[in-house]
C-alpha cells in the first residue's frame, strides 16, 4: 500500500455555547479539545473523529482540509 502524498484533517471551530445542552455533548467538546467558544482545533480525519463531531454538529462548524506535512 503506497502511503498518500497528504493526509486529510478537519478544522473543527466551537461556534455555539454548549449550555444547557446535555452533559455528554460538554464532554464531547472538551474531548475534541476545544476549551473556549471560538477556539479552533485540527484533527485526523478518521470515524472516531466524525462520530464525535455528529454528536456536536449543532455547536461546532467542520471545514475539510489537506496537511501538507505528510
Amino acid at each position: 500500500m503506497v502511503p498518500e502524498a497528504k493526509s486529510r484533517q478537519l478544522r473543527i471551530k466551537w461556534v455555539k455555547s454548549d449550555i444547557g445542552y446535555a452533559e455528554s455533548q460538554k464532554r464531547t467538546i472538551r474531548a475534541l479539545g476545544l476549551r473556549r467558544l471560538g477556539d479552533v482545533v485540527v484533527k485526523p480525519d478518521s470515524p472516531s473523529v466524525r462520530g464525535m463531531v455528529s454528536a456536536v454538529s449543532h455547536l461546532v462548524q467542520v471545514e475539510e482540509v489537506l496537511d501538507e506535512r505528510a
